[in-house]
């Protein structure tokens, strides 16, 4: 009889499409959203084209375009949809800051230093592309990160509170800094790093109670050293998003490391007791408190509350918004109105459909950096992806519940969104850490070597 050859064929050999025109046209409506609203902003305000729309197109469009090319180059099968998404929640707080300079009882203008920042951030982006070939590479500093992690977290003690809170370093030449932006990243990395060799032992269960699996005892230390040091920053330097940040992205990562419950539950019991127990005897903590309690109540200079005037803003904003530049938050609003409560003047001016869209990109983010991790390949990938998508994830939460009453206030500032260098610096890191932990997963497997002859042919004899 003849011989037969098979010769079969995977995607894998062929190649994954590399979603990179997909990323150029969303790249192309995330400019231009924010260029329309420019304009609108300055139709409203003055009856005219704002001076400043073509250096604003082009810039921001320079960025995307720079950063989409650096992607297509570096890393071409990275997912298509973080940068567009980036990029858009990045330009439209631009113009909300630039909205906001228009009031002169708002401060100075921001919005020239906002756009260096983002400058900046973008650079730091693009360099992480280039210069991290592998995610991996990141393990090998695992400890090490943890004492950087632990040097910027403690750092704010020596340097004087901002609105109570000591969150902020002071840099000659450079101004204030916010560590904790970058530690949130640096800390993902040691989590990651650490729980991918110890959650086999993390895992194990000494006794059932109630349907949970409870650790053994030795086993409590890792979370109660976490839950002390997130305590510390909490007294020290009385700032309760961090604390939340910290302590709520070391359970998440635990509980996806060893997949037990019991894990959520001694986490949410933990920073509960916690919390209490510090808002017992720490002032600027009762005062968050009792502002979120009791937001109509008069606060202590006779004035209304920050949290009283934020609810006045979405009030006034009702279902469609008052229009961009329509609002009224040189009334309203008196504290950190470009950062903590710019959400607020969201709300007021696009309305709550135009704070759900923004949060609906939120959410569209956080589920690409799910699907990431969901998609990579080693132990290691996975943790990070979702220690990064976690502590992004948690801040939009305790930001968004702050201003919106559902949480009390912690005074982090919204992702992108927000008026803060340190900020956008670090969310722009943490999005470039992602998409190379993306194009590592989609990236297809590499042909397999030519076979011989012998190997391809099969030769049946009768």
């Amino acid at each position: 009889m003849s011989s037969t050859t098979t010769n079969t064929t995977t995607i894998g050999t062929i190649g994954a499409p590399s979603r990179r025109n997909t990323e150029l046209a969303m790249l192309v409506f995330a400019v231009l959203v924010p260029v329309f609203a420019y304009v609108n902003v300055g139709l409203a305000k003055d009856g005219s084209v704002p001076a400043g729309v073509l250096g604003y197109s082009l810039g921001l469009g320079l960025l995307a375009g720079i950063a989409h090319l650096v992607v297509r180059k570096w890393a071409p099968y990275a997912d298509p949809l973080m940068l567009p998404i980036a990029t858009l929640l990045n330009g439209m707080g631009l113009i909300f800051i630039w909205r906001l300079d228009q009031e002169p009882s708002l401060g100075k203008a921001m919005a020239p230093n906002q756009l260096m920042w983002s400058t900046f951030g973008v650079a730091l982006f693009l360099a992480i592309l280039i210069f991290l070939k592998d995610h991996r590479v990141l393990q090998r500093y695992t400890y090490i990160s943890m004492v950087v992690a632990l040097v910027l977290l403690v750092a704010p003690v020596f340097f004087p509170g901002v609105n109570g809170a000591k969150i902020w370093i002071t840099i000659p030449g450079l101004g204030s800094l916010q560590p904790g932006e970058f530690a949130k990243i640096i800390i993902a990395i040691f989590f990651a790093g650490y729980l991918m060799v110890k959650r086999d032992a993390l895992a194990l269960a000494s006794r059932r109670f109630m349907g949970l699996y409870l650790p053994r005892g030795r086993d409590l230390g890792p979370i109660l050293v976490i839950w002390a040091l997130s305590l510390m920053i909490l007294v020290f330097e009385t700032d309760l998003g961090t604390s939340l940040l910290f302590f709520g992205l070391f359970v998440v990562m635990l509980y996806v490391a060893t997949e037990r419950t019991s894990w959520i539950v001694f986490g949410l019991l933990l920073s509960g007791g916690g919390a209490v127990a510090v808002a017992t005897f720490e002032s600027h903590v009762q005062t968050r408190v009792d502002n979120w309690l009791n937001p109509l109540a008069l606060a202590s200079n006779g004035g209304v509350t920050e949290t009283a005037q934020a609810m006045y803003s979405f009030g006034s904003g009702g279902i469609l918004g008052s229009g961009l530049g329509q609002g009224y938050s040189r009334l309203i609003l008196g504290i950190a109105p470009k950062s903590d409560y710019i959400l607020a003047t969201v709300g007021e001016e696009i309305g709550l459909a135009g704070l759900m869209a923004m949060l609906l990109l939120y959410g569209l983010l956080i589920e690409r950096g799910l699907r990431t991790a969901l998609a990579a390949r080693d132990p290691f990938g996975k943790l990070l992806a979702v220690g990064l998508t976690g502590a992004f994830a948690l801040q939009v939460f305790v930001v968004a519940g702050g201003v919106t009453g559902l949480i009390p206030l912690t005074g982090m500032t919204m992702p992108f969104l927000a008026q803060g260098g340190s900020s956008v610096i670090a969310n722009w890191a943490l999005v470039a850490i992602l998409l190379r932990i993306s194009d590592t997963a989609r990236r297809p497997a590499p042909a397999p070597a030519p076979s011989t002859d012998a190997e391809m042919t099969q030769v049946v004899r009768p």
